[in-house]
Order: structure tokens, then sequence, then C-alpha cells
């Protein structure tokens, strides 16, 4: 990639910031429309899980790929390609009869997708090569999160109750036309220095694993055990499978020696965490202030301001603090704020009081608000720029699939315990393992951040990183390159 203005390298960063806006914001809204879309098409608590976990669990499943194949065969390319297909999904999506067709039509925006956010990271990190001006740019990268939570509910909301739930998808529709257009202008097109070969293996096995572990865990709790025992023995098989086959391929869709990186393997693992915590709390929250309290789409998408707000604050904090101190700090922060923010629902009934409700959301906009800066940062710092896009991918692979199992296995617990019993009669008792589960992921994102970025870590990252080089060296030799 030739080297950018500093002017240029910031139309960059918003044209790449305008993809995720529509990814994240579509994912925003559309938790503040499930309580009428479930009325609407007569959802059941799975059907609602499903709406969502289709779409993360496609989008999981492909990131990797649309990571490496942005590498071979050019980045800008793929973007744009992921714009017109998630904008064209989320047209059809307007236009579905049925809760079936609504989830076949979040599958096609998830392939979209899965071409944006990772290859819109690779292109910033491309762009920019210093490393206090990418932890700056990766930082206003995850302000657009909080963008999209602080204007989600209330966008979603007012068009909920004013319009209809079909019209949280048509937002989508000229941004992604703005963005498409801005790419196609102004986004240099960039490439790896090599090109790395698809893997149709790994990729089957990788779908294969998430699909049976997601709808293993969501159908649980309305299917029998004999019938969810096959789907464990899949994921079992198809994990097995990639630790087994991934060595032994010169260049494996996901690339095991990542993980030989402390803070890169810790990244992965406080990604699931934090992004599982997310989806979790946003699915909780919105069937409770709905359909406990009776609230409006509005007047819940008002109540979700107290956690947006602090994201969108603390996210370009964090991006400075990541910059100036390393990514420990920010993840200390983040996971002491979304510990806290569980406890409160899960001893002490915190959603039953306007003030304790008010304060458990605050905290866990702070603590998701200074997570995804380090998580970003510490994935693609420590590796090679020529495998920027395929580590990009795996740290968005890890939130999508954390989102998805966070849904999965909270709307799981919350089916268990409800029952065929109203919502409002049983959804405080029902929620509590949930909350204690959300707040078991805060932890983790506390204990990782502490022991995988000190001193001991970062040499780790470093003989990793120097490996990976001294391979693609020898690779590149040996093939002419």
């Amino acid at each position: 990639m030739p080297e950018l203005s500093p002017r240029r390298r910031m139309l960059v960063l918003a044209i790449c910031c305008m993809s995720l806006l529509i990814v994240s914001l579509d994912n925003t809204v559309l938790n503040v429309a499930l309580p009428s879309l479930q009325k609407d098409l007569h959802a059941s608590t799975s059907g609602l899980q499903w709406t969502i976990d289709a779409y993360t669990l496609v989008l999981a499943s492909l990131l990797m790929l649309a990571g490496s194949t942005a590498d071979r065969i050019g980045r800008k390319r793929v973007f744009m390609a992921g714009l017109i297909v998630f904008t064209a999904g989320s047209v059809l999506c307007s236009l579905a009869p049925n809760l079936q067709a609504l989830v076949a039509f979040r599958m096609v925006q998830a392939v979209g997708g899965s071409m944006l956010n990772p290859v819109a990271m690779s292109i910033i990190t491309n762009t920019f090569t210093d490393p206090r001006e990418r932890a700056r740019a990766i930082g206003a990268w995850g302000a657009v999160v909080g963008i999209s939570m602080a204007a989600g509910p209330l966008v979603g909301g007012l068009l909920v109750d004013s319009v209809g739930w079909r019209s949280i998808f048509w937002i989508n529709l000229p941004v992604g036309l703005a963005a498409l257009l801005l790419t196609l202008r102004f986004v240099p097109e960039s490439r790896a220095p090599r090109a790395r070969r698809p893997d149709p293996v790994g990729q089957v096995l990788v779908i294969a694993l998430f699909g049976s572990l997601t709808y293993a865990i969501i159908e649980a709790p309305s299917t029998a055990f004999t019938s969810i025992a096959p789907l464990a023995v899949v994921a079992l098989a198809a994990l097995a499978g990639l630790l087994l086959y991934a060595p032994r391929r010169e260049e494996p869709l996901i690339d095991l020696r990542f993980f030989r990186s402390a803070p890169f393997s810790g990244a992965t693992v406080i990604a699931i965490s934090a992004f599982a915590a997310l989806g979790g709390f946003l699915f909780l929250s919105t069937l409770y202030l709905q359909n406990v309290r009776g609230l409006t789409a509005l007047e819940a998408g008002l109540w979700m301001l107290p956690m947006a707000v602090p994201t969108f604050v603390c996210a370009p904090l964090s991006g400075r603090l990541v910059g100036a101190r390393g990514p420990r700090p920010s993840l200390l922060i983040a996971g002491c704020a979304m510990t806290a923010s569980g406890v409160p629902f899960a001893a002490f009934e915190a959603e039953t009081s306007n003030v304790t409700l008010f304060a458990g959301y605050v905290l866990f906009g702070i603590g998701f608000g200074f997570v995804n800066a380090p998580i970003t940062h510490t994935a693609v710092s420590g590796m090679p720029r020529a495998q920027a896009g395929v580590a990009a991918a795996v740290a968005s692979t890890s939130r999508q699939l954390g989102q998805t199992l966070g849904v999965a296995v909270l709307g799981s617990v919350l089916a268990s315990g409800v029952g065929s019993s109203s919502y409002r009669e049983t959804f405080v008792s029902a929620a509590r393992p949930g909350w204690w589960i959300l707040a078991a992921c805060g932890f983790a994102v506390l204990a990782l951040g502490a022991v995988t970025n000190g001193r001991w870590a970062r040499g780790t990252a470093e003989r990793t990183a120097a490996r990976l080089e001294t391979a693609e060296v020898r690779q590149a030799v040996g093939t002419g390159g």
C-alpha cells in the first residue's frame, strides 16, 4: 500500500468505521426489536436466539476465510463485495415473510458482514504503520461500537414503535451505499506480499465445530438429550480434527502458531468472554425491559443509554491508554467493571430497582468501552504485517463466537428457568444463573488481562513474531517469491 497523506489516512479510517457502524448498529437495533418481532412472527425464545445467532454464527465461521482471501486477492475488492452483499441482505431481511426466512436472510447478511470488519481492520493496520497512530485509530474504531450502542436503541425503538420492526433493516441501505461509493473512490488497493492458499478442509471443520456447538446449546432446553448428544460428538470431533490437521498444513485456515504468543491467546479468550457478556447482557436486558416491565421499544432504548454512553466515552480513552501504557491497564479496568456489573444482578436482583439497574448498566458500559481497543491492538500488533488480515480475522472471529455463545448459553438458561410460565412472573429468578455467568466472563477478562500482558508474555509474542517472519521468508524463498 502506498504511503498516504494524513488527511487521506483519516478518510480511509472514516470509511472503514462506516462498515463497522452498520454491522454493530444492526445487532444493537435488532435486540430492541426482539419483543416486537416475537409477537409478529410468533417466535419462541429459541427462535429469538436464532435471529441473532444465525448471523453471528455464519460471521464467526467465515471471518478467517474472508481475512485470508482479502490478503490474497485484494482488501479493497473484498471489502466492496462485503458492502454489496450486506446491504442486499438487509433489504431481504426487511421483506422476510416468516421467522425461517428472516433467519435465512440474516445468514446472507452475515456472508457480507464477514468481508467487512476483519478486512477493514487489515486496511487500517496497513494504513497506520506508526504504533501510536495505529492505537489511536483502533480507539476511534472502538468508539464506533459505542456510537452504535448509543444510537441503536434510540433509533431502533423509534423505528419499531412508529413504523415496525422491518424498518430497522432499512437504515443499512444509505450507509452501505455511501461507504461503497467512498471506498471505490478513496481506499487504495492492498494485498499481502505473498498470497495464502485456501484451506477448504479447515473451513469445513470450523463450520462443523461452531454450528454443532451453537445448535446443541440453543436447542438443549427443548430437545431430548439423545438428540443433542450427537451434536456434541460432532463438535468434539471437529475440534480434534482442527488440532490434528492444522499443524500438518503449510498454510492452514487457523494458524495455531499464533497461539504460542501469550498476549494473542489471552486476547482471543478475552474477546470470547467480553462479547459473550455483551450478547447475553443485551438479550436479557431487552426481554426484561419490554416483556417484564412492559416498556415500549423506545422506552427500552432510553433505558439502554446508561450502558451505551459510557461505552462511547470510554472507547477512545482506552485507545489512548493502550497507545501510552499498553493493553494491561485497559483490560484491568474492563474486567473489574464488567464483573462488578454482573454481581448485583446475580446476587441482589439489581434489575428490580431503578437505581441498581442504572448502576449495573453504567458499570457494564464502562467495562465494554475499555475492552475493545486492547483486544484488537494485541491481536495485530505482535504479528508480521503480512499476517495482519488473518490475525485481525481471528480476533473478529473470537468476538462473534463469544456473542454467539453468550446469546445461546444465557438464552438457554433463561428458557430453562422460565419454562411454560410468563416472563413477568419468573424472569428475575430464571435469569440469575445467567447473570453469574456474565460476572464470570468479566472476571476472566480481569484475570487474563493481568496474566497475559506481563514481561514474560511479551517475550512469547516477540518469539512468535520472529518465528512467523522466518517461516514467511523460507516459504517465499521456497516458492521463488
